[in-house]
């Protein structure tokens, strides 16, 4: 029985990284020694034990064979002859195909530390085909990886998979979290890039893929192209140290240029509803956590009025933030500014430009919200008003300390 530190944890060593988490695979050792070693099993389709002490994962060695369609097609092996090798080999990436003993000495039977050296994502074997959840770690690691290049025989693989089908068996749970996890990559757009030179990214998120090619206005986006300005915009969510929503919001705030009408290009008039309705079909299909579906939402619906609203009298904003419901929720209504902001600085030469509206509607929301809303209502009340007639009277109240705050700050400067 012999333990060797594999995958992630020696790789990370290795390149300078922080090692978060660690992983163990365990040779020569059957179910039976590791549970009479103290190990507790938690694995329901191979065996995996939590160490007694520390509770990190411990996998015995196995083979794998493909016996079907997508991420769950695979017969598993496992027995005391199946060597540190041939547990290596079923890896995605030589990256990951490195392991380490007790005495720290290397294995890297595949030439994982070359790779890392020369800055290579390159496939183990041919296997690799053989799991379509592959593709999109593959792009995962681009966007964390950045400067690595994905091997040409790695990326004509993938295209294979694509062609024969492999990517249209994806399992939506799995999509979502390699995408989440890619989302919050140094360079997101890195996983995109590589999704679209494989041809998945029209398999996976059509709505996103469809994009690049279509034109937009150049006073207002020097870029031109949506594809473009979506990276830019994503990739500046990731300088801005975005939480995952925030990101997710970049990625489809504008999805509703992809199915504008060629005649009016590259104006895109009532873009803002197409995208909410492509955006909610592309989440009911990917299951995709209500924080983030609903903060994209509210981005693509109002992205073109917050970035107007410089132009909003006291009225037209206090509008603006029932919309986006920032009254009750105004640590959102704070991520849903962030989104605007990267969206405003995603653009070609303007990703240091100051983005005012920003302040200003944080600034009018502080000062709506200084209305004593019970108060109002009380008043409403006094006054034989009801219902709808009271909501009213709080949005009078909530406009009136909005112009207040404004002609404050307008007299002060």
């Amino acid at each position: 029985m012999r333990t060797f530190r594999v995958g992630g944890a020696v790789r990370d060593a290795l390149l300078g990284l922080p090692v978060n988490d660690e992983d163990w695979v365990v040779v020569g050792a059957t179910p039976d020694d590791m549970i009479l070693s103290g190990f507790l099993p938690v694995g329901k389709d191979f065996p995996v034990f939590l160490h007694p002490e520390t509770r990190e994962e411990y996998a015995l060695a196995r083979t794998e064979r493909k016996s079907g369609r997508g991420y769950h097609g695979f017969t598993f092996h496992t027995s005391p002859d199946v060597t540190l090798e041939q547990d290596l080999a079923r890896r995605d990436l030589t990256i990951n195909a490195i392991a380490q003993a007790e005495d720290g000495s290397l294995i890297d039977p595949f030439g994982g530390q070359q790779d890392l050296r020369r800055k290579v994502l390159r496939h183990v074997t041919e296997s690799f085909r053989e799991d379509p959840v592959r593709i999109l770690r593959v792009a995962r690691f681009a966007a964390r990886f950045h400067e690595f290049t994905v091997a040409p025989e790695t990326l004509e693989l993938m295209r294979a998979m694509v062609h024969e089908g492999e990517a249209d068996h994806l399992v939506p749970e799995r999509v979502w979290q390699e995408l989440a996890r890619g989302l919050m990559e140094a360079r997101p757009s890195r996983m995109f890039e590589v999704l679209r030179d494989c041809h998945a990214l029209a398999r996976v998120l059509p709505e996103v893929d469809r994009l690049w090619g279509v034109p937009q206005r150049a006073d207002y986006h020097p870029e031109i192209d949506t594809g473009v300005h979506n990276m830019m915009v994503l990739d500046m969510s990731a300088r801005l140290a975005a939480p995952l929503p925030v990101r997710f919001a970049c990625l489809t705030h504008d999805l509703g240029k992809g199915t504008t009408p060629k005649e009016v290009l590259p104006r895109h008039i009532g873009h803002e509803e197409r995208s909410a309705d492509l955006l909610k079909k592309l989440c009911n299909r990917l299951r995709v956590p209500n924080e983030c579906r609903e903060l994209a939402d509210v981005v693509a619906r109002e992205h073109g009025n917050i970035h107007r609203s410089q132009e909003f009298g006291a009225a037209a904003i206090v509008r603006l933030l029932e919309r986006c419901d920032a009254f009750r929720k105004p640590e959102r209504f704070e991520q849903i500014l962030l989104a605007c902001e990267c969206d405003a600085r995603g653009r070609l030469g303007l990703e240091e430009q100051a983005y005012p509206q920003r302040q200003r509607l944080l600034s009018a929301l502080a000062a709506a919200r200084s209305v004593d809303t019970a108060v109002v209502a009380a008043q409403a009340r006094d006054a034989g008003l009801a219902g709808d007639a009271i909501g009213a009277r709080i949005h009078e109240a909530r406009t009136h300390a909005v112009q207040h705050a404004q002609t404050s700050k307008a007299s002060a400067a």
